[in-house]
């Protein structure tokens, strides 16, 4: 199993294969090289962590043989950044992990949850306070209401924790996102140009966090806020919710600093895109900060781990942090 320390060391390739880049390999190194042939980077396999591809690409045995060798993922997006295939390098036979979350009690799981949204709305008030603005110290002391309403709840029902993280997350976002031409979280809607960069945000996260819990072996399909329900990773949807809310501040750093103001947006079928030149910038941008956090969320799945194959209470459950390293670097 990959420590901490090791884990520190791994990177994140990122190829853009619509602009003519391409992969190949020299001895135990990775070279992506641009239209012209002439080398963008040259890397070591044994300090890679995943390979995440925009664009067509066609895999070769080589770069297939070299993941499972050195293992590393690799994560193949369209240019509108929707994933249509992934190598994932996973921890096999952790039967005796895999036997707890399946055997995990329908009490235990929505404790689970209940802490997983608590850890929630607790980082979404933490960058409400970020922002530094006055005018939100309403809104935190809601959030900070709902937290205290949500742990004193007895007998919850799973619904019953997704009301109060909808509750929190109206009066987190029309404050996260004031002032700008928001009209609401859509998931996947794409209404404007915020849900379309937040949906991208998102799934760059999404599969970040994936490969890490394969690096212990969980089985992504089993959740505990996130029921099972066909081909839905669930523990994924889990784990990633106290991360969102890093996400939402990069979005809204970026729009204040005008790194998005130049973006080719258009509507497609009601939906707004964005120019693939200008999507594979905005994915730089997201993945520098998830690398920012990338100790922060290798610990909080760590700590999941060791919780869950020791059974320790509730009161001892992880918390995610959503602290920044600047020493990370992409």
């Amino acid at each position: 199993m990959l420590t901490l320390p090791d884990f520190a060391e791994k990177k994140i390739v990122v190829v853009f294969s619509m602009n003519g880049e391409k992969i190949s390999f020299k001895n135990d190194n990775i070279l992506v090289t641009d239209s012209e042939g002439k080398t963008k980077m040259q890397f070591t396999c044994y300090r890679l962590f995943a390979v995440f591809i925009v664009g067509g690409f066609t895999l070769t045995t080589g770069i297939v043989e070299r993941s499972k060798k050195f293992g590393f993922s690799i994560v193949m997006f369209t240019a509108n950044f929707k994933v249509h295939s992934a190598i994932n390098f996973v921890l096999e036979g952790n039967t005796h992990l895999r036997r707890k979350q399946y055997l995990c009690d329908a009490e235990t799981e929505n404790e689970i949850a209940r802490q997983i949204i608590i850890n929630k709305i607790e980082n979404q008030r933490d960058m409400l306070k970020k922002l530094r603005n006055p005018a939100f110290t309403e809104g935190t002391e809601k959030l900070d209401e709902i937290i205290n309403l949500l742990s004193a709840a007895h007998n919850i029902s799973g619904q019953e924790i997704m009301g109060y993280e909808g509750t929190a997350s109206k009066v987190y976002f029309t404050r996260m996102f004031f002032g700008f031409d928001w009209h609401g979280r859509r998931p996947r809607v794409k209404q404007d140009e915020i849900n379309l960069l937040m949906d991208i945000g998102y799934t760059v996260l999404f599969n970040y966090i994936e490969a890490v819990l394969n690096i212990f072996g969980f089985d992504v399909y089993k959740g505990n806020l996130h029921k099972e329900f066909y081909k839905r990773k669930s523990l994924v949807c889990d784990i990633i919710e106290p991360f969102r809310p890093i996400i939402d501040y990069k979005i809204r750093k970026a729009i204040n600093l005008g790194q998005t103001r130049s973006y080719d947006y258009f509507l497609d079928n009601r939906q707004f895109r964005i120019g693939w030149k200008d999507s594979s910038r905005f994915v730089l941008l997201i993945l520098e900060e998830i690398i920012r956090h990338r100790i922060g969320i290798y610990k909080y799945v760590q700590q999941y781990y060791r919780w869950f194959m020791k059974a320790k209470s509730v009161p001892l459950f992880p918390k995610a942090s959503i602290e920044e390293d600047d020493n990370c670097k992409l």
